[in-house]
């Protein structure tokens, strides 16, 4: 699923004001408890940087060669 910041911006003011309901457009979700809350912001940061690193926004993480030689004595 596409993820949008504001998304994720509702769901950090609503736990930042303690409320377990947040309203994206036209849908109420209402969360069980805070941990729900904290687990759906979790999924949503890592959609988000999924979808990031898929249009390259993010580049990959540097890979690094060691070589390691001898004399051979």
């Amino acid at each position: 699923m596409a993820y949008t910041e504001d998304q994720l911006t509702a769901l950090e003011a609503a736990l930042a004001r303690g409320e377990k309901r947040v309203t994206f457009g036209d849908k109420t979700v209402e969360y069980r408890s805070v941990e729900e809350l904290k687990e759906a912001i979790r999924a949503i940061e890592r959609g988000l940087a999924e979808q990031a690193a898929q249009t390259g926004l993010i580049p990959p993480p540097a890979r690094q060669i060691r070589l390691t030689t001898t004399k051979g004595f």
